[in-house]
């Protein structure tokens, strides 16, 4: 069929892409997640490594999926590409604790102490803060 194939043969490229709700992506990025935490679980660190990279392409904002790639990234002794993955999603959500503290872990499996230390206190000051405005919420509750 004429239109329909480039030159190198490939029909996908020629196809328009589908138009997407934010729903749409988040449904095809949890499903991705879903599998890589699956294969993650399985041993296959290279495939849960693209799983979440899947996610992430689907959902950009999909922070779960963050999560799992720097933990999936550490397994693989990839530290360095797991912290610039860690310094990123801090960079865009700088109140996430668990991310500072995944920072933490990081810089400590590359013997980089002062560093783990400073991340580990970030991460519990963040952790006092969130407490502190669940105490205040709930008082403000009664």
């Amino acid at each position: 069929m004429p239109g329909w194939e480039t030159g190198t043969g490939d029909i996908i490229e020629e196809m328009p892409s589908p138009s997407f709700t934010h729903a749409d992506s988040r449904r095809l990025a949890e499903i991705s997640y879903d599998r890589a935490v699956e294969e993650l679980a399985q041993g296959d660190v290279a495939a849960a490594i693209s799983g979440f990279r899947d996610a992430l392409t689907a959902d950009p904002d999909f922070s779960d999926a963050t999560h799992g790639l720097i933990h999936a990234l550490r397994l693989a002794g990839r530290l360095d590409e797991a912290v610039e993955v860690t310094q990123a999603l801090i960079a865009a959500h700088p109140d996430d604790t668990l991310a500072h503290t995944s920072l933490s872990i990081l810089y400590q499996h590359q013997g980089k102490v002062p560093e783990a230390e400073a991340a580990a206190l970030k991460a519990k000051l963040l952790g006092w803060k969130q407490q502190l405005r669940e105490q205040a919420a709930a008082e403000g509750g009664k």
